[in-house]
């Protein structure tokens, strides 16, 4: 059976998600900042985190955001193979909820109609938008603003395969030692491995998006996360790059199948405000 959703309330959706998003911490990052304070040793780290602590319970207080880069707005759409969307333009909706979601929010407008010209949309559209058919009749809808302190230290290796499981492992390793404290860490760290180019890149961003207390389904990718976090922080970079055990807050792997001749790698980087939220659509 059909199920036909209007394009308003897609509209509607998008708009209330770029500013929850943007204004309340999704608990498991929060939660992640208040048990790595508890584990720090480092008493500078140690205070900092508590400052992290404090901005994230202070915004919600004062409904303000979180951090004052509020990001390109990313929308990830799941959209059911059942659902018939009427009355308009898809992609018109989701970019008039962001547009409605920024001026109504008062959240910073940092798109430029050009990257070389640099005049900014003052609405913050254009959104970056990913849609995918699924089964079902729902759309999940999921804003995640990224802001681009950390989107510039995120990085990508085109492996060959003899490189394999430790060739991996260094990638991601160089990726954040290189961004050192440039995106605001801790960091959440999302890596992508597999697929091509571009379907690499998505990955390493879905898995920004996947809640910190789920580990891959598959054992072999979820001892892999673990492994990395934990070298991650060992590199001693540290909140705000002062030094200390929490480089990182989590750190998720999505993988995909790849050609014989390519082991494809993306490190996505997330700062302490890694935001997403997600609605559906029934």
């Amino acid at each position: 059976m059909i199920n036909e959703i209007n394009v308003d309330r897609i509209t509607g959706s998008v708009k209330n998600l770029c500013i929850e998003a943007n204004k309340i911490l999704p608990p498991d990052v929060e939660q992640r900042i208040c048990d790595c304070r508890k584990c720090e040793r480092n008493s500078l780290a140690k205070e900092i985190l508590v400052d992290l602590q404090r901005n994230a319970a202070t915004a919600r207080q004062l409904d303000i955001p979180i951090c004052q880069d509020t990001g390109m707005a990313v929308v990830f759409l799941d959209v059911g193979q059942d659902v018939h969307i009427f009355g308009g333009s898809l992609e018109n909706a989701v970019n008039k909820g962001v547009l409605l979601g920024y001026s109504e929010g008062l959240l910073r407008k940092s798109v430029v109609s050009d990257p070389l010209n640099r005049v900014n949309t003052n609405d913050n559209t254009p959104a970056v938008i990913h849609t995918r058919i699924v089964e079902g009749d729902e759309i999940k809808i999921t804003v995640a603003p990224k802001g681009f302190g950390s989107e510039n230290m995120s990085g990508m290796r085109m492996l060959i395969p003899s490189m394999g499981r430790d060739g991996v492992i260094k990638a991601v390793l160089d990726i954040v030692k290189n961004a050192a404290s440039n995106p605001c860490p801790p960091m959440v760290i999302g890596v992508g491995i597999g697929g091509d180019f571009e379907q690499c890149a998505m990955l390493a961003k879905r898995a920004l998006c996947r809640n910190l207390d789920k580990p891959n389904e598959n054992k072999f990718y979820s001892d892999l996360e673990k492994e990395l976090l934990h070298l991650v922080n060992k590199l001693n970079i540290g909140p705000q790059g002062f030094g200390g055990d929490t480089t990182a807050l989590g750190l998720n792997i999505e993988y995909a199948p790849t050609h014989i001749a390519g082991l494809p790698v993306a490190v996505n980087i997330g700062c302490h405000v890694t935001r997403h939220k997600s609605e559906i659509l029934r």
